[in-house]
């Protein structure tokens, strides 16, 4: 007798396919190719990655945990929208952590660390020097995700590729147009002293440049006071 046909599943891979998902959704935030405020329909990313619905909201819901994505009753699931207190404890949080992940960075110092580090920042430089802004965006992330890569701890790497993605968001709405993200002459500065294993340098680095990067951020409320016409267009 023959076997009867088993109805295609995906329950094999079905981790795989969510982390897919989850990744790709990412990516793109960090690339700035999908905007605040984009639904997500799940539908379409089942048939981007071809898995089923349930694994989508699976992959949906855990982007929502993290603060990536909202997800609104009977209307979907929508890039977040980050608001400029988010902003504010976002980069709070990142101020408190990223000075010990580079201090524990420094106690993983290697030829072959320096060496990635030292390639990671030529490719920011050619990126920069072609003017990709897509590139830059997302090599100035993956900056940060590898000195906590470097450190060795986990839960901090966690948390920092959480706020990272949120700091893309929230650079993406409130940087002023005139100023650039994150630069790679900072970064530079932060190998330099990581180099030197000189770790006070590398913590007052750290902390310099998240410091600017938040100043270059225009965290005005709109719906903080009313806006005027007159005062705009009077001006």
């Amino acid at each position: 007798m023959a076997a009867k046909t088993r109805p295609k599943s995906d329950a094999p891979d079905a981790s795989d396919r969510v982390s897919r998902i989850r990744e790709g959704v990412t990516a793109a935030i960090l690339e700035h190719r999908l905007l605040p405020g984009t639904k997500l329909g799940e539908d379409e990313i089942g048939e981007i990655y071809g898995a089923s619905r349930t694994l989508v909201r699976t992959a949906l819901q855990q982007l929502a945990h993290e603060g990536i994505v909202n997800i609104e009753k009977n209307r979907g699931a929508f890039v977040a929208r980050p608001t400029p207190a988010d902003a504010r404890e976002v980069f709070e949080a990142r101020r408190l952590i990223e000075p010990m992940i580079v201090d524990r960075a420094i106690d993983a110092v290697s030829p072959a660390w320096l060496d990635r580090l030292s390639h990671h920042l030529s490719e920011e430089r050619e990126a920069e020097r072609r003017g990709d802004a897509r590139a830059s965006v997302r090599l100035s992330g993956e900056f940060h995700r590898l000195v906590a890569e470097m450190s060795g701890h986990g839960i901090y790497l966690g948390f920092l590729k959480e706020l990272i993605a949120r700091s893309s968001l929230i650079i993406l709405l409130y940087r002023r147009h005139d100023t650039p993200a994150c630069g790679t002459d900072h970064h530079a500065e932060i190998v330099t002293a990581i180099r030197k294993r000189d770790r006070e340098a590398a913590r007052a680095q750290m902390l310099s440049h998240l410091r600017e990067i938040e100043a270059e951020l225009f965290l005005k409320d709109p719906a903080a006071d009313e806006l005027r016409l007159a005062d705009v267009l009077g001006a």
